[in-house]
């Protein structure tokens, strides 16, 4: 491990660049300012271990704070393997070029779990075919659709409220698509009869979970339109 000895001009604010100094302070990176500080120290001391490096930057990272001050909420490391755990994965336009293979992993660790699955997609609005928010397009969600001013629309299929969809019946499309879980949805979408058959998804979010209790308000079923 290479480490670079700090000058004592960057004592004790660590970055005199002021756009710098600001990225390091302001966020998420003010919770390790006091940690980069000790480290720094250190370094300029001699110390050169890099396990006794990393114990004094853990003993010095400060938990996140919001604007009034309080702790703030870190979101817990996805668990699917237990009642009540849950995973999200989430493909960009880079992902989506590729058919999203990341999702499929999320995808089938559900279905070994026998867990539930929710979709949001965004597409260009005419690419949708049913209206938004229609009981036909997504049955039993009166949220779930938000329009972009970039002429997409994001819309939500599936909820824990309504029990979501099958993972094992999700798990089975995608090895059908060889793992394609971007083809896997969208030919849902368009046998359905909910997207055009020139439609292109350009954003997706699959979120996947373990009911606490095997009964749900209303069940969706993959194969109904």
């Amino acid at each position: 491990m290479t480490l670079a000895v700090p000058n004592r001009a960057c004592e004790p604010d660590l970055l005199q660049d002021p756009r710098q100094r600001q990225a390091l302070t302001k966020g998420k990176g003010a919770a390790f300012v006091q940690a980069l500080r000790q480290v720094a120290r250190a370094v300029r001391g001699g110390e050169r271990d890099a396990e006794a490096l990393r114990g004094i930057a853990q003993e010095n990272v400060t938990p996140r704070r919001t604007k009034t001050g309080k702790k703030a909420r870190v979101r817990g490391k996805d668990i699917i393997g237990e009642a009540g755990g849950s995973m999200t994965g989430r493909a960009g336009a880079q992902a989506i070029r590729s058919g999203a293979p990341h999702l499929a992993q999320v995808v089938h660790a559900a279905a070994e779990a026998d867990g539930r699955i929710a979709i949001t997609v965004r597409m260009r609005k005419q690419h949708y075919k049913l209206p938004a928010g229609s009981e036909r397009d997504s049955a039993g969600l009166r949220r779930g659709v938000v329009p972009r001013s970039d002429g997409t629309e994001e819309r939500t299929y599936g909820s824990s409220a309504t029990g979501g969809f099958s993972a094992r019946e999700w798990s089975a499309r995608v090895a059908s698509a060889h793992g394609d879980v971007v083809h896997a949805v969208l030919m849902w979408l368009q046998e359905t009869g909910r997207a055009e058959d020139d439609a292109e998804i350009v954003y997706l979010e699959i979120r996947t979970w373990i009911p606490r209790t095997r009964t749900w308000t209303s069940e969706v079923v993959i194969n109904n339109g």
